[in-house]
């Protein structure tokens, strides 16, 4: 699904952006490596913001060194549960603006979520973190069935998550009934010309440093592993997707192959492409961030599906 329209709000974003220089950070691998490195010895909060325990209870945990938050509505049941993998480029933590959508989400639906708070570049690599996303995913299977588990992600989360939907069908695990990935990276080699073309008219995002950072962020793997571009696995067994994306995102060259990737293989995907939206956009307070929202929490009061 293509949407045209755009609300003062979202156009007056770009030029905000650029005035602030968003895209400095991620304008060569020098300097976003630099930020890794500052981030690494002066870590970024992840704490989620107090304006939310009004809503939803919080608890935190343990598990493989990494704090792992439970996200629980406080005046509804549960009735579904999900994995949601934070964005950053693999070298900013969960920000205000994941925790408020978790809330919104927790309390609209009835889910409760599953928070992990991973390693980051240079520590983190996509061999330790996603099969650890994968154990959390498969627990909430274990617990819940497959068919009231979910798993969202955005940006680099989103790459997470693919990735750990596909190591738990490998696993034989059953699949979670759907997976939500906003503006995710699938192609960890950064080599879509498509990209390119778009990256002039991204405020925000460039290519050099994000590229960077993936190199770290693969480890020891090759950078064709699907745990670090799951562009590189088959779809089926993984569940439904749904995906979200804006056509001045550099990542939106990514979503037209996975869409291209799923027709090819006959694998139920949900397109929600925007024109003229952001990088992440669903996350943003804008108009289009609401429809996106809604659309979101119609996946996770949807009725069981089976592929």
């Amino acid at each position: 699904m293509t949407h045209s329209r755009r609300s003062l709000r979202s156009a007056l974003l770009p030029p905000i952006m650029r005035a602030r220089g968003s895209k400095r950070e991620f304008s060569s691998p020098d300097v976003t490596m630099r930020l890794a490195a500052e981030h690494a010895l002066r870590p970024e909060s992840f704490a989620p913001p107090k304006n939310i325990d009004r809503s939803v209870r919080i608890t935190v945990r343990q598990v493989a060194g990494w704090p792992v938050y439970t996200v629980t509505p406080r005046d509804r049941p549960v009735r579904r549960r999900a994995v949601y993998v934070h964005g950053g480029a693999w070298v900013h933590e969960i920000s205000p603006f994941h925790w408020w959508l978790i809330a919104r989400l927790a309390v609209n639906t009835g889910t409760e979520f599953t928070v992990p708070i991973y390693p980051l570049v240079p520590r983190g690599t996509a061999g330790e973190v996603v099969p650890v996303v994968a154990d959390l995913a498969a627990e909430l299977v274990a617990e819940a069935g497959s068919s009231a588990v979910l798993i969202l992600g955005d940006s680099a989360g989103g790459t997470i998550a693919l990735s750990a939907a596909m190591l738990l069908r490998d696993r034989g695990v059953p699949a979670p009934r759907d997976i939500v990935l906003i503006s995710p990276v699938i192609d960890l080699t950064f080599s879509d010309p498509l990209i390119y073309e778009i990256e002039p008219r991204d405020p925000w995002l460039n290519v050099p440093g994000p590229k960077a950072a993936a190199e770290v962020w693969r480890g020891h793997l090759p950078i064709d592993h699907p745990f670090v571009s799951p562009v590189n696995a088959p779809l089926s067994g993984i569940g439904r997707i749904t995906l979200f994306s804006g056509t001045r995102d550099i990542t939106h060259a990514d979503a037209i192959t996975l869409a291209r990737k799923a027709r090819a293989e006959g694998h139920p995907l949900d397109f929600q492409q925007r024109a003229n939206m952001l990088h992440v956009y669903p996350l943003l307070p804008i108009p289009e961030g609401a429809e996106a929202r809604a659309v979101i929490e119609a996946v996770l009061t949807a009725e069981e599906w089976s592929l």
